[in-house]
């Protein structure tokens, strides 16, 4: 059973919810608007400042299904309210990140420096030479962003160098032993 689908969503002062007949969900909130397409087969209630997800039946597709259409709402809701960030650590030395404009440049030991301009709707800012923070509405633009400014220069294991998430722990490996 699942039971984060069971749970309701409160919805808070100043977020405006619209279901349309295709179960679109269009969420608007201080911070912008969000709209997700919900699986048809998922009833979507608002009653009372509160909503619910229901399913047709207790099969495992839609136990599964149950539970994530109501973490997308949850997420759309969070995002126009509060906004997702994620934060990277550039490490090793020579490597630094700057903002000119909408672009962000990365310099990480390759023989041209990267860069990667803004998606819309994503704020990149840079408050050290070692640091970028990814800002937005949409959870899943924001770690899609985020993940691909990592893929420019992952972590390696033996001296930490790369680009890493600021709760990552990368753990290390003990080099080659001269004998």
């Amino acid at each position: 059973m699942s039971r984060i689908g069971l749970k309701p969503i409160t919805i808070p002062s100043g977020v405006e919810i619209k279901v349309d007949n295709d179960n679109i969900v269009e969420v608007k909130g201080p911070k912008g608007q969000l709209s997700e397409r919900i699986n048809p087969d998922m009833d979507i209630k608002i009653e009372g400042g509160i909503l619910t997800v229901d399913r047709p039946s207790d099969i495992k597709r839609y136990k599964s299904l149950h539970g994530l259409s109501r973490t997308l709402i949850s997420n759309m809701i969070i995002g126009v309210t509060e906004g997702y960030s994620k934060s990277l650590v550039i490490e090793g030395t020579g490597y630094r990140a700057a903002k000119q404009g909408n672009k962000l440049v990365l310099t990480m030991g390759y023989s041209h420096p990267i860069e990667l301009v803004d998606p819309k709707n994503i704020e990149v800012e840079v408050p050290e030479p070692n640091k970028i923070v990814v800002k937005g509405i949409s959870k899943q633009q924001v770690g899609s962003y985020a993940a691909k400014i990592r893929d420019f220069r992952k972590p390696e294991p033996y001296k930490g160098k790369g680009i890493r998430y600021s709760n990552e722990v990368v753990r290390r490996k003990v080099g080659k032993t001269g004998k």
